[in-house]
């Protein structure tokens, strides 16, 4: 168990850190869309999937290693507190549709780049 959390800590500290680096390249538009949460959740996703798809190919997603890169990095480089404000922002500031467009296409393209990720690496 101890383990798994320094793991987590480890992970989630590199992950944290490189989030926190592709926020410093922030793209800003008139309308305030947050392009960096949106993108390292995306990317986040693929890396998630990519690596779900070794650990199944493999068999082995009871290791050490699965905890550090799926729950540690990958949990420390995308964030779901960041989106939801970033959401709630948009809507405070009466931008409905780019509400709507963020919310939905973080939504599914998360899950697809899980997916191709998952296939992608299953193909390899």
């Amino acid at each position: 168990m101890l383990k798994e959390i320094v793991a987590v800590f480890i992970g989630g500290g590199i992950g944290s850190v490189l989030r926190f680096l592709l926020n410093k390249i922030e793209i800003v538009s008139e309308n305030n869309y947050p392009y960096s949460t949106f993108i390292s959740n995306v990317v986040g996703c693929f890396i998630l999937g990519l690596v779900l798809g070794y650990f199944i190919k493999n068999d082995s997603n009871n290791s050490i290693l699965f905890v550090f890169l799926t729950v540690g990095l990958c949990g420390g480089f995308t964030t779901f507190s960041s989106f939801s404000n970033e959401n709630l922002q948009l809507l405070q500031s009466g931008h409905i549709l780019s509400f709507l467009i963020y919310t939905l296409l973080s939504l599914i393209l998360g899950i697809m780049f899980v997916y191709f990720g998952t296939i992608f690496y299953k193909n390899l």
